[in-house]
């Protein structure tokens, strides 16, 4: 098989994949030779993506924090691709950079709906049919911020903790089913959150600032996400399961 059809025959579930890392997986998985479906809560954006990609995409849109909008969207990937192989949950929110105090019940209430309660309603839609087909894989993106916290952002940091340790739990209760469960912590990207989480405006001055705590030089892209969750993804790493696969240029160290 050539290199350049790494996901041949595969089909992927890609959440939040209208913009920024899940389009950039949903793109390369593609390219890579599977069929995606491309969910997002933004319908339009969705539709964009996946026309874009072509043939291989599906739109979908989906409430993550929904359990009938979730179900809904699972069933739609199964009757467009007849099965699933692989899903990654990557929708998530950010509250603001802000003091703990600063933070109101609704904003910690949505961070965690959107971080969080999204991959228990995922994986109680989609392990039924992992079991019925044999096998699964599912990808999470957590963060280095569950990993390394910084003041400022401590709810959210809480959220990917959380994304990290159940990547760890689901790994070892679903491996007798075949399925296995990783998880990706980038550092702070080039996407649309940059802002949130910088607390301050994206200018090459706060850039560097922050930069200049990454022993590497440089920040996350889309890309770098989209090739580790290929490798993840394909049968190069059918020996890995329960693994938060850090790319964040040392930041973690």
């Amino acid at each position: 098989m050539p290199d350049s059809q790494r996901l041949e025959g595969k089909t992927a579930v890609i959440t939040g994949a209208a913009s920024g890392f899940g389009r950039a997986i949903a793109e390369r998985y593609a390219a890579e030779g599977a069929r995606v479906a491309v969910l997002d809560i933004n319908g339009d954006g969705a539709t964009a993506v996946a026309r874009a990609i072509g043939n291989a995409a599906t739109p979908i849109t989906v409430d993550v924090a929904d359990g009938p909008s979730v179900d809904a969207a699972i069933q739609s990937a199964i009757e467009a691709f007849g099965e699933i192989d692989i899903l990654v949950n990557n929708a998530g929110w950010s509250h603001p950079n802000r003091p703990i105090m600063e933070i109101d019940e609704a904003a910690f209430d949505k961070v965690f709906a959107i971080n969080v309660k999204s991959i228990f309603l995922f994986t109680r839609a989609i392990v039924p049919h992992w079991r019925s087909i044999g096998h699964g894989m599912m990808i999470n993106i957590g963060s280095t911020a569950g990993l390394r916290p910084r003041p400022g952002l401590s709810w959210y940091n809480g959220t990917k903790g959380a994304v990290n340790t159940l990547t760890k739990s689901l790994a070892v209760e679903l491996a007798p089913d075949k399925i296995r469960v990783c998880g990706i912590a980038p550092v702070m990207g080039e996407t649309g959150l940059l802002e949130t989480f910088m607390g301050m405006p994206d200018t090459p001055e706060n850039r560097a600032r922050f930069i200049a705590t990454i022993p590497l030089g440089r920040m996350s892209k889309p890309a770098d996400i989209a090739n580790a969750a290929l490798y993840l993804a394909s049968d190069e790493a059918d020996l890995v399961t329960g693994v938060n696969l850090e790319v964040d240029g040392g930041r973690c160290i």
